[in-house]
């Protein structure tokens, strides 16, 4: 018997973020949000076709792989996303869906971005076997994603991609090939799902303000990559996430990712970076752990942070020993 064909997707870094949804039910984005994709942080899928009327998941195993055990709700969630994409295609089937991440889950690295865009590629690819005849291109794979998780949309194009409406396209970056690092100040799983902090967002009173700020700042990105300004990308990059958690720490009922010890090591990494004549871009997403890139040439200065905080475990891209292919 063959085995099933291994899918991957990577995961992304939003630099402008996706947060606050003008639709909940179709993940429609209240603001456009640019990504760096991260490839080699990728989620891992197989599809078996099974008897029954029932699709049904379990986790994938292999090496670089990490355990991932998926919660009622998401799994459903998971399952759900499956059912769409068959019902798109005409197709009936059931299958056996295994997947698998080469790093944590749920802790502020993009995991719904990478997972869903992977069952979407597997989901496409298996059914148009099927039943050919399909749209495959990545930009309706993109706009399919979309309806499972809004930020796995942008998981199908590299290295930067841009997502304002239905779907995303490569965005015209002009960084490429970056050292990527993500600072792991916690591994473990979310008190506030990424899609719960989508809802309470909108309970800030900063939240009206956010998306005026978030076109002024767009516009201002798009100025500094025209120019290659990767310090002012980075200046933008971090006033970008400083204002989206301060959004989680205005709602009702507030909430918050950071911690005394994140706001220390953030305070300390600001510090470093207004000695650098070249900077980090530093942000995060909706979790406790910092993501940190550099341009190529200047590795070095993700390198030394091991020392500077020996506590921190760190995920680099020029060092990381997960799967990059099952």
């Amino acid at each position: 018997m063959l085995k099933p064909h291994i899918y991957s997707a990577p995961s992304n870094i939003a630099i402008i973020k996706y947060m606050g949804k003008t639709s909940t039910q179709q993940n429609l984005p209240t603001n456009a949000s640019i990504s760096y994709t991260l490839n080699h942080l990728r989620s891992f899928i197989t599809l078996e076709p099974i008897s029954g009327d029932q699709d049904q998941w379990q986790p994938l195993s292999g090496d670089g792989l990490l355990p991932i055990e998926l919660s009622e709700k998401g799994r459903a969630k998971f399952l759900n996303h499956l059912a769409r994409i068959k019902e798109i295609w005409g197709v009936s089937q059931s299958f056996l869906v295994k997947s698998a991440n080469n790093f944590p889950s749920d802790c502020g690295i993009a995991s719904s971005s990478s997972s869903f865009a992977a069952l979407t590629l597997a989901a496409v690819s298996e059914l148009e076997k099927i039943k050919p005849g399909g749209d495959t291109s990545y930009v309706t794979m993109s706009k399919i994603s979309r309806l499972g998780s809004g930020s796995s949309c942008r998981s199908f194009f590299e290295p930067w991609a841009v997502w304002e409406a239905d779907g995303a396209e490569p965005w015209p970056g002009h960084f490429i090939d970056l050292n990527h690092s993500v600072m792991l100040l916690d591994s473990g799983k979310k008190d506030v799902s990424s899609s719960d902090a989508h809802v309470r967002v909108t309970t800030s009173p900063l939240f009206p303000k956010r998306l005026a700020n978030v076109k002024t700042r767009l516009e201002k990105i798009e100025i500094a990559n025209a120019i290659n300004d990767w310090n002012q990308f980075c200046d933008l990059a971090i006033e970008e996430f400083e204002e989206m958690h301060q959004l989680f720490e205005t709602s009702v009922p507030s909430f918050s990712y950071r911690n005394e010890n994140t706001m220390a090591v953030l305070k300390r990494l600001i510090d470093i970076n207004n000695g650098l004549s070249s900077k980090m871009l530093v942000t995060m997403d909706a979790g406790n752990n910092i993501h940190l890139m550099t341009l190529p040439e200047n590795r070095h200065e993700l390198e030394r942070l091991s020392i500077v905080f020996p506590k921190a475990q760190f995920v680099n891209s020029w060092s990381f020993t997960g799967a990059r292919r099952v």
